[in-house]
């Protein structure tokens, strides 16, 4: 089932969400549910909080970047309680522009590190704990920044935040243009 997602202003987005056990209703249905969605909203990654979920569960499905990076061929996993737990700062710091399926209509240049420790369950709620790197690693940081009541608009410098202030209060207002189901502020 297509769920809405929630656009920029929503308080659930802002909120830290919690870690859930294997016991949670309807799990499975779901992460099946969030991958429709994502998929149905040409995302590439969805985390619980922007369908109204203050849990912690993110899908990410890199596979449309196949072709420029082949090591994403069939990529697509569920994380469960992801956490980072260390950031390499002596990796590289990109400046790459991000969007978001909360924020339609608007993209910013946002620094994030090639490095990243992390732990998660997958679907089977078997505990992973790695060392992520490259584009797989920026998009955790976006998607799990969606846990701990983070977006992108945070990591821009004050003067872009500045210059996009009207934008987001417009989301705010539910005046957008979006071509998926979304549940905006009214």
């Amino acid at each position: 089932m297509i769920l809405p997602i929630y656009v920029y202003g929503q308080p659930v987005l802002r909120k830290v969400a919690q870690d859930i056990s294997s016991d949670y209703p309807d799990l499975q249905e779901l992460i099946a549910n969030m991958f429709e969605t994502m998929d149905s909203s040409d995302g590439i990654g969805l985390a619980a909080p922007q369908i109204g979920k203050s849990i912690r569960v993110v899908v990410i499905d890199l596979n449309v970047l196949s072709d420029d990076f082949p090591e994403y061929k069939d990529f697509r996993k569920a994380y469960i309680n992801p956490h980072i737990l260390e950031i390499d700062e002596t990796s590289e710091k990109r400046l790459m522009e991000e969007g978001c399926l909360s924020i339609p209509g608007l993209h910013e240049k946002v620094p994030r590190f090639s490095r990243i420790h992390v732990t998660y369950l997958d679907e089977a709620f078997v505990s992973h704990d790695e060392w992520v790197e490259g584009y797989l690693a920026r998009v955790m940081q976006h998607e799990f920044d969606h846990l701990e009541g983070k977006m992108f608009v945070d990591h821009i410098s004050p003067l872009r935040k500045q210059l996009i202030k009207n934008k987001l209060k417009a989301l705010t207002q539910g005046r957008y243009e979006c071509s998926y189901r979304t549940k905006p502020m009214r």
